[in-house]
């Protein structure tokens, strides 16, 4: 009798490695999951270089204008500069191993669930540490001395308790950016947890139509507020993590007063060398596949005046 001849579905047309294509499968599952779980993408500025260990960002502040004397010489005024260096971390890593003789026993396929968590993984550290910058920036003195503001916490007792509280820290935070003279065409954007996203869900004057209000009491949205679109996330830090040995020192703090932090893009940076990617490699000594994912980013506060913590104390 004659062997059969397998038609393999991980080969590349039909030959070299026989798991190619699954791998192709898995790096694609994993970014889609990171790009979905990801809330702070395209809500704070990021940079790739090629090399290196840190990228600067220019601040520049304002020029001012004023009346010319008839007859003076007019030689120009100085505008402030200083710039502000992103500096890469560590390889960050989500890895899982796969032993052959689970997977023969196995009756379902696991590698799309772990995939989806390596993603998943990826994204929770990225979007902490962008969040923990964002909340650096709103503690933060003035990028230049005596000239732009610095950051801002609104404070209130009930801000985590009590929707029209929470609501009017809101309102401020909108009045603070634009008394910072931030462009009223940059976004702006409020992360906020899930207790506080429905505690201002039920205060129903936000959702009062005669009143230009926006969203659906009985679907529980609320897109934004004062003009500020909430994002609701579970990686907003609200716990005291100056002593967390788990985070890097660079993004520690006291967030255990947090109940939101409202920012612009210009509040934080992210550098990346080293982009989301997977690899995946057989084991033969330990006879399994090990699957990683990885990047190589770096993230900081940029411009204090660009965020506004609320917080209850």
């Amino acid at each position: 009798m004659a062997d059969a001849n397998p038609s393999r579905l991980g080969q590349i047309e039909a030959a070299g490695d026989v798991d190619a294509l699954f791998l192709k499968q898995f790096s694609g599952e994993v970014l889609t999951a990171y790009t979905t779980a990801v809330k702070t993408d395209g809500r704070h500025v990021q940079r790739t270089i090629s090399s290196g260990k840190s990228a600067q960002f220019p601040a520049m502040w304002k020029n001012s204008a004023r009346y010319h004397t008839p007859g003076t010489e007019i030689t120009g005024q100085n505008i402030k500069h200083d710039e502000i260096v992103v500096e890469i971390d560590d390889l960050l890593i989500s890895d899982v191993f796969v032993a052959e003789i689970d997977e023969l026993k196995n009756h379902y396929d696991v590698r799309a669930e772990y995939s989806t968590q390596c993603g998943i993984a990826l994204a929770t550290a990225k979007d902490r540490n962008v969040l923990r910058c964002m909340l650096l920036a709103s503690t933060s003195p003035a990028t230049f001395s005596g000239a732009s503001p610095a950051g801002t916490v609104i404070s209130n007792a009930a801000m985590r308790t009590d929707a029209t509280v929470l609501a009017a820290g809101f309102f401020s935070a909108a009045q603070t950016l634009m008394e910072h003279d931030i462009p009223e065409a940059h976004k702006r954007s409020g992360f906020i947890r899930p207790a506080q996203y429905f505690l201002l869900v039920s205060n129903k004057d936000l959702l009062n139509k005669d009143w230009g209000g926006v969203g659906s009491y009985s679907a529980a949205d609320l897109p934004q507020v004062a003009g500020i679109e909430l994002v609701v996330t579970n990686n907003l830090p609200i716990t005291d993590e100056t002593g967390d040995v788990n985070v890097l020192p660079k993004y520690r703090g006291d967030w255990s007063k947090t109940a939101a932090v409202v920012t612009t893009p210009y509040a934080a940076a992210t550098v990346k060398l080293k982009d989301l990617s997977t690899e995946s490699g057989w084991d033969m000594r330990r006879q399994g596949n090990l699957i990683i994912a990885k990047y190589v980013m770096g993230h900081r506060a940029l411009r204090p005046e660009c965020a506004v913590q609320l917080a209850t104390e």
